[in-house]
Order: C-alpha cells, then structure tokens, then sequence
C-alpha cells in the first residue's frame, strides 16, 4: 500500500490553498517542515523534523520547526499522536488509521484493520465532551528492540 503521504509529497497545491486560505505566507520553512513531515512514515518528533529539514535550510531553528508544525496542526495539514516520553509526534496521513508503538524506543507505524474502524464509541466518552476521532494505539516492543534484548541475554554479563 502507498503512504498516503507519498500522495501529498512533491504537491504544492494543499499546503498552498491551506496558507491562502489563512492568509498567510507560504515560506520556503513552512513548505520544507511540511515536505519533512509527508515524506515520513516514521510519525517523526519535531527534533527529528528540525534535524531533516536543517540539512536543505541550514539556518531554520528548532523554534521555527516548531511553530510552524503547531501552525501546519492548525491548519488540518498534520495531526499529533499521544505524547511518547514527553515528545509530541506528527503526521501527514489524516486517513483514518491506527498505531504500533514500542514502548521502549518509541518507533511508531500506522496499521490499517476495519474493525478497528467499525468501534464503537463508549457513552462514557461522550459524556468528557465531543468525540472527532478514534483511534485505536496498539503499545508493545518491537522486533529490533526485542532482539536487542535478546542478544544482551545470550552474552551473558557484562564484566568489567
């Protein structure tokens, strides 16, 4: 299946439409911290999104990326994911979908099942206020991290 960001990547028309729309400018930052965070499939942090688009505009600050992704959020360009160690990710890929996260290193991938889609919202939820989404986070170690583990188990201890 296509990233749905691929189909955004290299498309200046959504980004240009949203700013005219907002009547604001569209700045070669706020198109390259968007470009950064569509061509991703990694949910990247904005540290992680400073760090990319720091390479093409070398004098972006880290303040920049992050108020233009907060900017880009306002905008229903990207959407945030729960906050993982304090660090708010973002996404290009507003399709409806679901998450795997390990929870120790923190890598995160979309995951598509319809019958994550078809549930259905608890009363309980409608009583803190108005549900817009759901989503369903599915939380466990990864293979890389699983393996990792798994390596340091068959060294044995380490001596110092």
């Amino acid at each position: 299946m296509t990233h749905p960001a691929a189909e955004i990547t290299g498309s200046l028309e959504v980004i240009k439409a949203a700013c005219r729309k907002a009547g604001i400018k569209l700045t070669a930052q706020r198109l390259e911290v968007f470009r950064e965070v569509a061509d991703s499939t990694d949910h990247p942090n904005a540290e992680t999104v400073y760090l990319g688009v720091q390479k093409r505009l070398p004098t972006v600050s880290l303040d920049t990326v992050y108020r233009t992704l907060w900017l880009l959020e306002d905008l229903g360009l990207i959407t945030t994911l729960g906050p993982h160690r304090g660090s708010t990710r973002f996404e290009a890929n507003l399709k409806p979908h679901h998450h795997y996260v390990c929870t120790r290193c923190g890598m995160t991938r979309d995951l598509y099942h319809e019958d994550f889609d078809r549930i259905s919202v608890p009363a309980e939820a409608h009583s803190f206020g108005t549900v817009q989404t759901t989503q369903v986070e599915i939380r466990g170690v990864c293979t890389h991290c699983t393996e990792t583990t798994s390596e340091r188990r068959s060294k044995g201890p380490v001596r110092e």
